[in-house]
């Protein structure tokens, strides 16, 4: 989660929501996702809002991985399962249907032992119930996952596990302040798939110093390893970060565009010999079953709630973020108020071009019925300018090349006109 919030307006202490959001709620796909902001050691470039247990005051164990959380980490377990009974009580209402998609992000949620993780996937379950065919996602770093974990994650219910492998080439790992070991990937994926566990990698490219040799290098480890899906994402320097600061000394180069332009070109013409297909301008899958259906719902607008500091959650056109610090939401949460630090309730305007920017860039396309009559004209000139398939557009949907996942905000920019 971002560590940067718009202000947005006052939220309410008890955390109700209007009348109009619950409106229609049985009918759309509802999810959780369930932010875990513990992190061994802060990478650079990671804006994200996450902490080190030093950070907070605490002394981690000896492997840096408590056996059990204690101090403000036992606080935030406390505190998640209590935000989940205020969510049942705010949303009982709506009837949310059963809960389609979880996911733990973080930070390392796997930092928390698996009967934990377990734990608040059970709290989902108990009060909403889970879908049959739910998929359950964990977060984690590779050198968090034996067998013994996979295995246990597995018990709990988890259907799939996002490993964060960045890259293969050491010196890339060390720019980014990475600290896994890279063969441990290799163990971590057979650990997650003997378990049962459908498995995803996630790439950065754009790192200074990577070449287009260690980015090949990096693709060619993740194809060998043969996982389900894989993510791949562009670097960006956040303000606030290590990283930017390295960048504005002169310590270390800039990304370049065109560079990550050459590197997302490679991606999708490796990743597509091995088999895979581009579903979203930065997730492959080898079919539609290993697709990650939780940020799909992200992008088709559907309807989550976030558990934990700084989530972010969005039901029926109203969005809404927590206070970002774990002693504040668990202080909130124990004073019997919501955690929700402001919301914002989007427009009509607001919602069209959400829909436009998130939709455009799913491999599904956008139906141009979605599009407002400025937005359809458009259409047309963005296939000539070789950014949207022809085809595609025929059939009612505006799908974008591969030159036009390279230029999606010019993309989206046309199809938004003034």
């Amino acid at each position: 989660m971002p560590s940067a919030f718009p202000p947005g307006d006052p939220a309410p202490a008890d955390g109700s929501l209007p009348a109009s959001a619950l409106e229609g709620m049985p009918s759309r796909t509802f999810s959780v996702y369930v932010h875990v902001p513990f992190c061994r050691v802060r990478c650079g470039y990671c804006d994200f809002n996450t902490y080190t247990l030093p950070e907070l005051g605490e002394r981690p164990g000896d492997d840096g991985t408590p056996s059990a959380p204690t101090g403000l980490q036992g606080d935030y377990v406390r505190a998640a399962h209590a935000e989940l009974d205020l969510a049942a009580r705010v949303l009982a209402p709506g009837r949310p249907p059963a809960v389609s998609t979880i996911f733990l992000g973080g930070g390392t949620p796997t930092m928390l032992a698996p009967d934990v993780l377990g734990g608040l996937v059970a709290g989902v379950r108990d009060r909403w119930g889970l879908a049959p065919d739910a998929e359950v996602t964990t977060e984690a770093n590779p050198d968090t996952l034996t067998p013994a974990v996979a295995e246990a994650l597995a018990a709990s219910g988890f259907t799939r596990v996002s490993i964060g492998m960045q890259s293969a080439v050491p010196h890339v790992l060390r720019t980014l302040d990475r600290t896994h070991d890279p063969a441990n990937v290799a163990s971590a994926v057979a650990a997650v798939r003997a378990a049962g566990l459908q498995v995803s990698l996630d790439l950065i490219y754009g790192t200074p110093g990577e070449s287009l040799e260690d980015w090949r290098r990096s693709l060619e480890a993740v194809t060998a390893l043969e996982p389900d899906h894989v993510s791949a994402y562009a670097l960006v320097v956040e303000e606030g970060t290590r990283l930017a600061a390295q960048v504005r000394r002169g310590q270390v180069p800039a990304p370049s565009d065109d560079d990550e332009a050459d590197k997302y070109e490679l991606a999708d013409e490796l990743l597509s010999a091995a088999g895979y297909s581009w579903y979203e301008i930065s997730n492959w899958s080898r079919g539609a079953a290993t697709r990650c259906r939780h940020n799909v719902a992200y992008w088709r607008g559907g309807d989550w709630w976030g558990i934990g500091p700084g989530a972010h959650s969005h039901v029926g056109g109203l969005r809404w973020w927590n206070v970002k610090h774990p002693r504040a939401y668990a202080e909130r949460l124990d004073a019997g108020l919501s955690p929700a630090h402001a919301r914002e309730l989007l427009g009509p305007e607001e919602r069209h071009a959400e829909t436009v920017l998130l939709g455009s860039r799913l491999g599904e396309g956008l139906p141009v019925e979605a599009l407002s009559p400025a937005g359809r004209t458009a259409v047309a000139g963005l296939i000539a300018d070789g950014l949207v398939q022809g085809p595609g557009a025929l059939r009612g949907r505006v799908v974008l090349t591969r030159r036009g996942r390279l230029l999606a905000d010019t993309v989206v920019h046309r199809l938004l006109p003034d």
